[in-house]
C-alpha cells in the first residue's frame, strides 16, 4: 500500500476523547493562532495585489483552512502523531507577485499540475526513497535554521516590552519549574491568559468592527498555460517538495516519532485539486505548526500529543467556515503576542532539534544547512530551507563520507574480502 498503516479511526477517536486534556487543547489553540493571525491576512494580501475579488479572496481562506483543517484531524486520528496539513505561507507571498500576471483559471492550472507531479512522485516511491537517504542531522540543522526566528522573536518581544511579554516568559517558567502545577495547568495556557489580561489592562486590545457572515465557495475551473505553469507550478513544487514537507519531517525525526512520509506527501497532493477548484494554491504538511504541536507544551505523553494537532484542526475548520470573521478578528491583538505565544509553545522543541543536528554524525553538514536556512535567501524562486538541505548533504559528502551508511558497507566489503 502507499499510505504507511495506521490505527483505526474510531478507536483513535475514542482514545481522543477520553484522554482530552487543556495542555494539547490550549496547545493546538496557540498553533491556529500562530497560523491565522498573521499568515491569514498574508493570504488577504496576496489576493489583494493579484487582483482577485473579496469573494475569491475568501473562498481562497476557505479552501486552506476548511482542507487542512479535516486533513489534519484525519492524520491525527489515523497515525496518532502531532502532524498538522496546511499551506505555504511562502507560496502565499509569492502569488502575491505572480498572479496580477495571470488569468485565476491560469493559475488553478499551475496549482494542479504540482498536485499531480507530488502525486505520481509519492505513488512511484520516488519521494519516500529520497527523504530516507537525507541524513537526519542535515534535516534538523535545516528545521534549527527555520525555527530560529521564533526564538529570536519571543525574547526580542520579552526585552522591548518586560511589562506584557517578558512577565508571560518569566510565568512559563516559573510553571515548568513546579512539575506538578504544570502538569494540572500547562505553563502556555498560563502564560496566554495573563497575556490577554496585561494586553487589556494596558489598553492594546483594539476594537475591530466585524461582520458576521459564512464563507461562501467560488467555483474557479483551471485552465492550463506553459507560461503559468513555468512561472507558478515550478516554485511552488519546490516549496512543497523541498521546503515546507521536509521541515515537518524533521520535526517529527526531533521529538523521536516516525513520519509517515508518503502520508505527508499524498494527502497535500490531493489537497492541490480540492483547493485549486476554490481558487486556492497546494497544500503542504506544515513545518511550524507541527512543531508547537509536538513538544512537551501538548503534554507529558507523547503518545497523546496528536490531540493537539486534532484540536487545531477542528479550529482550523471553524476558522474556514467564518474567514471573514476571523481575518477581522485576529486583528484585535498585536502580532508580537502570537510571536511570543508560538516561541513559548516551541521551547523544548528549539532543544531537540539543535541537539539532534549538532550532537553526532554529519556535524559539519547540519552546520551548513543551518546557516543556510537562516539567511533566509531564495535561488530561481526557490526557498533557503531546500538550498540548506542541498548543500548540508553535499558538504556532508565531501567532509563526512564516512558517516554515510553506503560508505561504511563499502569499507566493510573490501576489508572482509580483502
Amino acid at each position: 500500500m502507499i499510505l504507511e498503516k495506521g490505527y483505526d479511526l474510531r478507536e483513535s477517536f475514542k482514545i481522543l476523547c477520553t484522554n482530552i486534556n487543556a495542555a494539547a487543547v490550549g496547545t493546538g489553540l496557540v498553533a491556529t493562532l500562530f497560523s491565522t493571525l498573521g499568515p491569514g491576512v498574508i493570504v488577504m494580501n496576496a489576493a489583494k495585489q493579484g487582483g482577485l475579488t473579496d469573494a475569491q479572496a475568501v473562498s481562497w481562506l476557505l479552501a486552506i483552512y476548511g482542507f487542512g483543517g479535516l486533513a489534519t484531524m484525519f492524520v491525527s486520528l489515523r497515525y496518532r502523531i502531532p502532524l498538522v496539513v496546511a499551506y505555504s505561507i511562502p507560496g502565499a507571498i509569492l502569488l502575491g507577485k505572480l498572479l496580477a500576471r495571470f488569468p485565476l483559471n491560469q493559475a488553478v492550472g499551475a496549482y494542479m499540475v504540482v498536485g499531480l507531479v507530488t502525486l505520481i512522485l509519492t505513488l512511484t516511491g520516488a519521494i519516500k526513497k529520497v527523504v530516507e537517504h537525507i541524513p537526519v542531522p542535515v534535516m534538523l540543522g535545516m528545521v534549527g535554521g527555520v525555527l530560529l526566528s521564533f526564538g529570536v522573536s519571543l525574547f526580542s518581544a520579552a526585552i522591548k516590552t518586560p511589562s506584557i511579554y517578558g512577565v508571560m516568559l518569566v510565568l512559563f517558567l516559573v510553571v515548568m519549574a513546579f512539575r506538578k502545577f504544570s502538569q494540572k495547568f500547562p505553563p502556555i495556557i498560563v502564560a496566554m491568559i495573563v497575556g490577554a489580561a496585561l494586553l487589556y489592562y494596558f489598553g492594546l486590545i483594539k476594537p475591530v468592527a466585524m461582520s458576521w457572515q459564512f464563507a461562501a465557495p467560488r467555483l474557479a475551473l483551471p485552465s492550463f498555460s506553459l507560461s503559468a505553469i513555468l512561472n507558478i507550478s515550478v516554485p511552488l513544487f519546490f516549496l512543497v517538495i523541498g521546503v515546507q514537507n521536509i521541515q515537518a519531517v524533521g520535526v517529527l525525526l526531533a521529538e523521536g516519532y516516525t513520519p509517515p512520509i508518503n502520508a505527508m506527501y499524498l494527502i497535500p497532493s490531493i489537497g492541490a485539486f480540492f483547493n485549486g477548484f476554490l481558487g486556492a494554491h497546494p497544500a503542504v504538511t506544515a513545518g511550524p505548526s507541527t512543531a508547537i504541536c509536538s513538544g512537551p507544551a501538548s503534554g507529558e505523553r507523547k503518545e497523546l500529543r496528536f490531540i493537539a494537532a486534532f484540536s487545531e484542526g477542528v479550529f482550523w475548520f471553524c476558522f474556514a467556515l467564518l474567514a471573514k470573521v476571523a481575518v477581522d478578528a485576529v486583528k484585535l491583538v498585536p502580532a508580537e503576542f502570537t510571536a511570543v505565544l508560538t516561541g513559548l509553545a516551541m521551547f523544548d522543541v528549539f532543544g531537540s532539534a539543535f541537539k539532534g543536528a549538532f550532537s553526532g554524525q554529519f556535524k559539519s553538514g547540519a552546520v551548513v544547512a543551518f546557516f543556510v536556512t537562516i539567511t533566509n535567501l531564495s535561488i530561481l524562486s526557490v526557498g533557503a530551507p531546500f538550498w540548506a538541505i542541498v548543500l548540508g548533504v553535499l558538504t556532508s559528502l565531501l567532509v563526512e563520507r564516512g558517516d554515510f551508511k553506503f560508505f561504511q558497507n563499502r569499507k566493510q566489503a573490501k576489508a572482509v574480502t580483502a
